[in-house]
């Protein structure tokens, strides 16, 4: 990393997006950087991938280990740090990381990606690490042979339960919804589970223990009972955009938070463009695949724009 150059490009964020973007903005001969808090992104907490072409199946932390590996193949600088702020400056932006560092680029791609949701109720981040956690395939270990709850109706819940079914004793899916929202190969995989029990039109409303949660209360009895025991609680209710340094740059957003974009994933602000699971582009098809592409789209645009501007 080089504090003492205005790098032509500044990719936040290292996920598919961001390193798919890299990738190809090395392909281009951009001289760039990339950073991010979390190298290969939220995917790496994904127990499986089967949907990428090409790959039938992969774990999804050997995915972004080989997606951070192919990007860092081409030479350009990857920083595992924390952006602090961003800011506009003459002629490009100023990027404030976690240490005092700061980097300057001409040209910004915002590719953050989300963040998990919480629950929002009492003792939760108490909890944090103690019986609760949002990543089942980071923490499912720590349950072997007990019993865990899992929050959620989406395709990362019904995953996280099939998972923790290999681990755990028993494996208890709830969810405030009549029917789980997960793709039929999930849910066909949930059914083969028999240690699985599914819970639905029922909320989580508070937690129960004293150094480490114990049970749950439901706002509806389960097997006649509104307390459900548990020795862990995955929460997978879906995610938010991490779109704090756009709104804080002027980008437009919709009316959920993600970054509107073009055909070319430029924003609202020159200079700014967005890839994947931030933005409202490809549909809001939020996969691996469509943040690959976004950020690939993005680099091929950024070369255009930065190709045009030596030139004049």
């Amino acid at each position: 990393m080089n504090t003492d150059k205005i790098y032509p490009l500044a990719v936040i964020g290292a996920g598919p997006a961001g390193l798919s973007a890299s990738i190809y903005a090395s392909r281009y001969g951009i001289d760039h950087i990339v950073i991010g808090h979390l190298l290969g992104g939220q995917i790496s907490e994904t127990h499986e991938i089967d949907n990428y072409p090409a790959i039938e199946a992969a774990n999804g932390a050997e995915f972004a280990e080989s997606l951070v590996a192919h990007a860092r193949k081409f030479g350009a600088p990857i920083e595992n740090r924390m952006v602090m702020n961003i800011a506009k400056e003459d002629g490009g932006f100023a990027v404030s990381l976690d240490g005092g560092s700061v980097i300057r680029s001409k040209v910004l791609l915002l590719a953050t990606g989300t963040r998990r949701r919480t629950l929002g109720i009492d003792r939760e981040s108490e909890f944090l690490g103690r019986g609760v956690s949002y990543c089942a395939t980071c923490d499912g270990f720590f349950y072997r042979g007990r019993t865990v709850t899992v929050i959620g109706g989406n395709n990362s819940a019904t995953g996280a339960a099939v998972y923790l079914a290999g681990i755990a004793d028993k494996v208890r899916l709830v969810y405030r919804g009549a029917q789980l929202r997960a793709q039929e190969h999930l849910l066909k995989a949930l059914r083969e589970r028999p240690n699985v029990d599914i819970i639905l039109d029922t909320n989580v409303i508070s937690l129960i223990g004293e150094e480490s949660l114990t049970a749950v209360k439901l706002d509806h009895p389960y097997e006649g009972s509104d307390i459900l025991p548990t020795d862990g609680l995955f929460i997978e209710i879906g995610s938010d955009p991490s779109a704090d340094f756009a709104r804080d740059l002027g980008v437009a957003t919709d009316e959920s938070g993600f970054i509107k974009v073009n055909a070319d994933m430029s924003t609202s602000v020159a200079g700014i463009y967005a890839a994947g699971d931030i933005t409202d582009g490809s549909d809001k098809f939020r996969q691996v695949i469509t943040a690959a592409a976004e950020g690939a789209i993005a680099a091929r645009s950024i070369h255009t724009v930065l190709a045009k501007s030596a030139v004049s």
